[in-house]
């Protein structure tokens, strides 16, 4: 899955796979998460640079299974 890198205190790169609704965030820690069954709205939402960090924390977090891949 290839990701897109974006400008966050706390997220170094987004990506997201629509067949399978996977959403995969890397942190500036260096851990990397995927998040399964996520809509294509939600990672629409958190690449656009008014809400990233927040979105995730609020939206994303608790809300759908995820995996830590590293």
């Amino acid at each position: 899955m290839k990701r897109r890198r974006v400008e966050s205190s706390a997220i170094r790169s987004i990506g997201y796979d629509s067949d399978l609704a996977i959403l995969e965030i890397e942190f500036t820690s260096g851990d990397v998460y995927r998040y399964h069954a996520v809509p294509s709205s939600v990672h629409r939402a958190l690449m656009d640079a008014e809400s990233k960090g927040r979105h995730f924390v609020a939206h994303v977090r608790d809300v759908y299974p995820t995996v830590r891949v590293t």
